[in-house]
């Protein structure tokens, strides 16, 4: 038995990654990893602390298998398929909202998955108020997380590739890892051509080792609950060396005013 077998949840072991069924199912495994829901809990408060103050509605994206809504009970939570758990099934490049109707657009592990991101940017964009924000959590590229990504991932993991676009395939199993890395600091140097109301305010990669030793949504949690505070002061300690360490970046960015 391979090592990926042997540790994988066994609730999720079988099931295919697009069926919405896996995602209700990750969504019940991330409430009952102790480790994982600290986890969650920190990059759900770092999006509510991007939220601006004021009027204007809080869109999150790819909500089905998280608690942001605990969070900020005012999100409009939403999902590309159908799912009890959330308030709008949409298309995130086709969003139902009118123009700078929105404050904020959050997303935990999302932006890769969108097939074709300039054009979702490019929505986003029309629907923020001025000064809103899009706040993400996302895997970002550094030597560490290109090793961890390539090998140990069932995603494609492609810094290389010159398009922000993927062939659309399934909901999940279609994605690129490396998208986010590759919008926000590889390609930052077009925004002002093609998206010239939105800037990337901040980049803070981040998060080297806890995710996987959480297990995260797929295996088996590697560390108990109580040791979370120990990883991430261990991760403190080693953040002068993010730049090569980190593997996923917090996100922030904003609409101009103007």
């Amino acid at each position: 038995m391979s090592l990926t077998k042997l540790l994988a949840h066994p609730l999720t072991q079988d099931m295919d990654i697009d069926d919405p069924l896996t995602t209700s199912v990750r969504r019940e495994i991330i409430r009952s990893k102790p480790f994982l829901s600290k986890l969650y809990q920190e990059w759900y408060k770092r999006l509510a602390h991007d939220i601006p103050v004021g009027d204007g509605m809080v869109l999150e994206l790819g909500s089905g298998a998280g608690f942001f809504k605990d969070i900020i009970p005012e999100t409009i939570t939403s999902e590309v398929f159908f799912l009890d758990s959330v308030d709008a099934v949409l298309d995130a490049t086709q969003l139902p909202f009118r123009d700078a109707a929105l404050k904020a657009i959050v997303m935990v592990d999302v932006l890769h998955h969108i097939p074709n991101s300039e054009a979702f940017l490019l929505e986003a964009s029309r629907c923020l108020k001025p000064g809103g924000v899009i706040s993400l959590i996302e895997p970002w590229v550094t030597p560490w997380s290109s090793v961890v990504y390539t090998h140990l991932h069932h995603e494609p993991f492609e810094p290389d590739v010159k398009q922000w676009e993927f062939p659309s395939c399934g909901p999940l199993s279609g994605a690129n890892g490396a998208l986010p890395w590759i919008i926000c600091s590889r390609d930052s140097h077009v925004w002002d051509d093609l998206l010239p109301d939105l800037r990337v305010e901040s980049i803070t990669p981040d998060w080297p080792f806890s995710y996987l030793a959480s297990g995260g949504v797929s295996m088996r949690s590697l560390s108990p609950g109580w040791s979370f505070s120990s990883w991430r002061f261990l991760e403190k300690l080693l953040s002068p060396l993010r730049t090569k360490l980190a593997m996923f970046a917090a996100i922030t960015i904003r609409k101009n005013n103007s």
